[in-house]
């Protein structure tokens, strides 16, 4: 969820709210790590000036992570001792106008078998808004344009199917692209993927047949259906009251969720019934959450520190089954 600190107080309307989010964040009490998590460690450490503040993530198979970092334009790698690499440092925009943020934003990101990484880029210009693909020992190209006034932000890759899912938090749908390029189809524009005030669609999986979709505004978990035609059914909600709702991880082969809850510093455990509790927060380093991983007895968490500017990381923790 790109949020820059000096638009805060546009997006919030005034300076009450914006004090009034700062003192939930200072207040909200710290759980401590819960099951089925534990041994949380903070093992890398982004610099806030440099603009590198994780957006999303995607585990390779050696146990290092690769990440978007939001304001930086790139996408970099952290390998199991913490180290960072740059990948690609994306071409800026002569005049930069996305919406919501006005600066140009590298969001979303889905990693395929063989390496090859997907990523969104928003710039608020049509020369390079849209899905890029960097091979790996390669440079990015775009192989989807998007329009000027969206916000790309959460990305899924059905490799069966060879799609991928990509959803705008400004226009509130999911637009569906070829895995191999080409344009951009709406895939679902149902009413409960719009915003309310600010960033409606955001974190965005592919799960047991369906497109599983988090409106940060409204808090909601959603399902859509992917129909045998591959077109989307009527979005169903699977967790509501989920205030800050950003991108989340499946645990195991069920539908069980952990989500990270950007505005309080918290990741949720949330339950098929849609039921949820926090098993991380603030305390165990968590600074606006944005995104989760899961690979095999491992849980990660990137932190952006949007608003709290205090620490942007990656946190890693053992998963329990």
């Amino acid at each position: 969820m790109p949020r820059p600190p000096h638009r805060l107080a546009g997006l919030l309307g005034t300076a009450t709210a914006v004090s009034a989010v700062l003192a939930l964040l200072a207040a909200t009490p710290a759980v401590a790590v819960a099951p089925p998590l534990s041994d949380p460690r903070v093992i890398a450490h982004f610099d806030l000036a440099e603009g590198l503040q994780p957006e999303n993530l995607a585990v390779e198979p050696d146990g290092s992570v690769d990440l978007t970092f939001v304001y930086a334009r790139a996408v970099g790698r952290v390998d199991r001792d913490g180290r960072l690499t740059l990948l690609a440092t994306m071409p800026a925009p002569a005049v930069p106008a996305t919406p919501l943020v006005g600066v140009a934003a590298v969001t979303g990101l889905a990693r395929a078998h063989d390496g090859t990484l997907y990523f969104t880029y928003a710039t608020g210009t049509d020369d390079l808004t849209g899905i890029w693909r960097l091979c790996p020992g390669g440079t990015p190209e775009r192989i989807s344009a998007f329009p000027a006034n969206s916000l790309p932000n959460g990305l899924a890759l059905d490799e069966r199917a060879g799609r991928l899912y990509s959803a705008d938090s400004v226009l509130g749908l999911v637009r569906s692209v070829p895995v191999e390029g080409g344009a951009p189809t709406v895939w679902s524009d149902d009413a409960r993927l719009r915003p309310v005030a600010a960033f409606g669609a955001n974190g965005l999986k592919v799960h047991h047949h369906a497109v599983w979709v988090g409106n940060s505004d409204t808090g909601t978990l959603l399902r859509i259906p992917v129909r045998e035609d591959g077109s989307a059914g009527p979005a169903e909600p699977r967790a509501t009251g989920l205030a800050g709702l950003d991108d989340f991880a499946f645990v195991g082969r069920g539908d069980s969720v952990i989500a990270a809850l950007n505005t309080s510093s918290q990741a949720v455990l949330i339950a098929p019934d849609g039921t949820s509790r926090p098993v991380l927060d603030a305390g165990d380093g968590l600074s606006n959450p944005t995104s989760v991983a899961v690979a095999g007895s491992t849980v990660y968490v990137a932190s952006a520190a949007f608003a709290t500017r205090t620490d942007p990381n990656l946190l890693r923790a053992t998963l329990k089954r």
